[in-house]
């Protein structure tokens, strides 16, 4: 990403605050009445099974200087490919995209930009879409990286995972982007306890949504608290054996599951 480069002392990730802020989108209700965009988590069923959706497509719209690495992109195909049943493939679809928006996102922005920026259904014949928008910009609360508004739409604010990185490139701004995209792609899966509740106990009990293993990507602040940590350590991008487990269970159907837009 050619963007600007400017460095933090930490890594202030997709912190869950209370439910209007943070790491998820608070929900507007006349939009899901009306549309039902569905909650993260919402299309989990349709990308953990294959019966109806057998491709998945990960459309990227990008604003100019804002395209992920290809790194970012490489390893989300093999996440997703690790635990989503799709015979015909996992795919991305990238889009230089113009939103003209400001230089502050909500979680309603992101959701009316995205929407109008779609190129297809979510949920179209046999392909499943999900989408990640790479804006200019920041969010309201810029300590957030990125966002998940609803069952299909996510939002990563280049501009401040640049400002996430560290000092000598301990992380990268490419560690994070990886890191956070990972993350809110969790999210979309369900991670963790979004819309199942887990035999596992490993969420953590301050930040909902998110993971108390420091291992996981959906650790629920992605870094360690130190910068000497963040310069000798490395950032997760691996769902623990506790999120592979709990996404298993809710394939097999060993694990109850709430709130999804469509069920085999």
């Amino acid at each position: 990403m050619k963007r600007k480069h400017s460095f933090g002392f930490t890594l202030v990730a997709l912190l869950l605050l209370p439910a209007l802020s943070g790491c998820f989108g608070s929900s507007n209700i006349v939009n899901d009445l009306l549309d039902n965009p569905g909650i993260p988590g919402g299309l989990t069923l349709a990308c953990l099974d294959s019966s109806q959706y057998t491709k998945l497509v990960i459309e990227i719209d990008y604003e100019t200087d804002y395209k992920p690495e290809a790194s970012s992109t490489d390893m989300l195909i093999e996440r997703i490919e690790q635990v989503c049943d799709k015979p015909n493939g996992v795919e991305i679809d990238f889009n230089p995209t113009t939103f003209g928006h400001g230089d502050t996102w909500t979680a309603q922005d992101v959701r009316d930009k995205g929407w109008a920026n779609k190129d297809s259904e979510p949920r179209d014949s046999s392909v499943l879409t999900w989408q990640i928008i790479f804006p200019s910009g920041t969010y309201s609360d810029d300590s957030v990286l990125g966002v998940a508004v609803d069952a299909s739409t996510i939002a990563i604010f280049g501009d401040s995972v640049d400002d996430a990185a560290g000092f000598f490139g301990r992380p990268s701004a490419e560690e994070v982007e990886n890191s956070v995209t990972i993350h809110e792609v969790g999210h979309l899966l369900g991670l963790v306890n979004l819309v199942y509740t887990s035999p596992a106990d490993h969420e953590d009990s301050e930040h909902k949504g998110h993971s108390n293993n420091e291992d996981s990507v959906m650790y629920w602040a992605i870094e360690s608290r130190s910068v000497g940590s963040f310069i000798s350590g490395d950032l997760p991008t691996e769902f623990d054996q506790d999120d592979l487990n709990d996404l298993s269970g809710l394939a097999d159907g060993s694990i109850s599951i709430t709130d999804q837009l469509w069920q085999p």
